[in-house]
């Protein structure tokens, strides 16, 4: 395996062990090293939409760094139903977690950042491909 790809690889193992962390908490450690408040939330980007799109960013990253680390090999479709499961589960899993919400729009903010990932993946591979 390419050293490049065995760092990316590690980066993804990383990151998914981080984002389970974060989401399965029950509470904000974000918020709670920011604010020193377990109930409060970071909003890192100024929108709208609240800490929402905080959740399409990290699927994206966490996508981005999985789909890349198994490109080559037969485990790129497994890795793509897995993220797409994984960005349901979490959030749902906010229904049973303790001083966590469920939130219709963060669940939407995770498939997004995920679906996002999958679309840039398979045009890039199309393109690599040569046939685009």
């Amino acid at each position: 395996m390419d050293y490049k790809i065995r760092i990316v690889r590690y980066l993804y193992y990383f990151s998914f062990t981080g984002l389970l962390i974060l989401y399965l908490f029950p509470g904000s450690l974000i918020g709670y090293f920011l604010y020193g408040d377990f109930a409060r939330q970071p909003d890192f980007i100024p929108n709208p939409l609240g800490t929402s799109i905080n959740h399409a960013l990290a699927f994206f990253y966490l996508s981005i760094l999985g789909l890349i680390s198994y490109m080559r090999g037969s485990g790129f479709k497994h890795t793509l139903i897995f993220l797409i499961a994984l960005s349901l589960i979490l959030e749902l899993s906010h229904l049973i977690i303790p001083n966590r919400s469920f939130q219709s729009l963060d669940l939407l903010s995770n498939l997004l950042g995920t679906l996002l990932a999958i679309v840039i993946i398979f045009f890039y591979k199309r393109l690599k491909n040569g046939k685009i």
